[in-house]
């Protein structure tokens, strides 16, 4: 293996799992502590205000506040959730289940104080930055139930969601389980976020059902400049999200930030493209969805691959995500309403699947680990989608059947009509 290859899935695994002994104890890095409390920063800056205005454009004016709304208290209860339960489920020591679970040793953070030290910054800071994956990995399954889910049965799903699908497929692939052991190659979510919020929103926009009037019904974005500027927070805050995954302010941050950037503009590129030729005219619709298709696509390999690996995730994101967009929607009728599974789930399934070839030295990547071949890596990563799919999948159509049955899901046909702002909130967004 090169010496690449090692510093980089070493980093890896600072980033994301437990410390291992070593002959010398820990110490505290400065440049890598500021660099990850700006990462934490830019991640949490994807959801407050990114994520949230880039959803909010999108629902009609009636619902803009609902979404923004959803989004803002997912990260106040998951704040709490991770702090309570969610961090030491994720990153704690099972014992004798570790490989499934990490246990309730960490529970209320315990443990954790100013010295405490994870690799070469502080606990504190590590367990910040892992809580903003957590905060923004449940808020992008709104998308798929925006615009006729009460609020009460979103907080009550989000929040079992984190703590009984999120945190364990965590721990599974970062927290020192058994993905991670079996060596799965998932740098910075492409499994942990993208995959697992793909598969639960499919699984939420089927149980939960069409809006009132879909598909017959036209129901385009209502702000379309929220939007793009929501899309661009995104972009800026990735750095954070893949970059920061290296838990340094080093050679494999840098390479990350810069095959994510590479990423992003290939797949808004793609996608424009693709547009403009089945229709005639691009979109800025296409192609700020084109760029968060190519992030998320690269996400997982953002660690482990070269800028010739970028361009060639980039693009087939851009490609692949908008045909999935149009099938789901047009030929399937799925009411995913602001297309979270076919962007971010497809598109985890494309770059974690793609990290098992472009990490080739041949494209530029850093090289497999030692006796480890491109068929055998492919596997691996094979079995980490197929492992995270399904128990998102399952355990999410779980979760919405029993809070179905305890808040209710759903509201009536004729709050729908009026819109979710005035009946759950009793504000508007707009008063003109």
């Amino acid at each position: 293996m090169s010496m690449r290859a090692c510093t980089a899935l070493g980093m890896l695994l600072l980033a994301h799992a437990p410390v291992s002994l070593g002959a010398e104890p820990p110490k505290l890095d400065n440049a890598n502590t500021a660099w990850m409390i700006t990462a934490s920063v830019l991640v949490l800056f994807m959801t407050l205000p990114g994520l949230a205005l880039f959803y909010a454009g999108l629902v009609r004016s009636k619902n803009v506040l609902s979404v923004l709304m959803q989004c803002f208290a997912i990260a106040c209860m998951a704040t709490l959730a991770w702090v309570v339960a969610g961090y030491s489920l994720a990153f704690g020591d099972g014992g004798t289940l570790n490989a499934w679970y990490g246990g309730w040793d960490k529970s209320f953070l315990a443990g954790i104080g100013v010295a405490t030290l994870k690799g070469s910054i502080p606990e504190t800071v590590f367990a910040m930055f892992q809580m903003t994956f957590a905060i923004i990995t449940p808020a992008l399954v709104v998308g798929a139930y925006a615009e006729r889910v009460k609020f009460s049965g979103m907080l009550l799903f989000s929040l079992l969601w984190l703590l009984l699908v999120y945190c364990p497929i965590a721990h599974w692939v970062w927290g020192d389980g058994w993905l991670q052991k079996m060596g799965l190659m998932d740098f910075a979510g492409g499994t942990v976020v993208h995959l697992n919020a793909g598969m639960a929103a499919l699984v939420c926009a089927l149980v939960i059902g069409r809006r009132k009037g879909f598909p017959d019904t036209a129901m385009p974005p209502h702000n379309m400049t929220m939007t793009i500027t929501g899309a661009c927070m995104l972009w800026v805050g990735w750095f954070g999200f893949n970059a920061g995954s290296a838990l340094a302010a080093d050679g494999a941050a840098g390479m990350a930030m810069l095959v994510t950037h590479i990423g992003a503009a290939t797949g808004a590129l793609a996608w424009l493209l693709c547009e403009w030729l089945r229709y005639g005219k691009p979109s800025a619709l296409g192609i700020v969805t084109g760029m968060v298709a190519g992030l998320g696509t690269i996400t997982p390999a953002s660690g482990f691959v070269g800028p010739m690996g970028a361009i060639a995730i980039g693009g087939i994101a851009g490609v692949v995500c908008f045909f999935a967009t149009s099938w789901m929607k047009r030929s399937l009728k799925i009411d995913d309403s602001l297309d979270v599974a076919p962007v971010h789930g497809v598109g985890g399934v494309i770059g974690t699947l793609l990290t098992g070839i472009f990490v080739s030295t041949t494209f530029g990547g850093i090289g497999y680990p030692e006796g480890q071949t491109m068929g055998g890596q492919v596997t691996t990563q094979l079995i980490g989608i197929v492992a995270v799919g399904a128990w998102s999948g399952v355990v999410t159509w779980v979760l919405l059947k029993l809070t179905g049955s305890l808040t209710g899901l759903r509201v009536g046909p004729d709050d729908e009509t009026e819109g979710l702002d005035t009946v759950e909130h009793n504000e508007k967004g707009y008063n003109l």
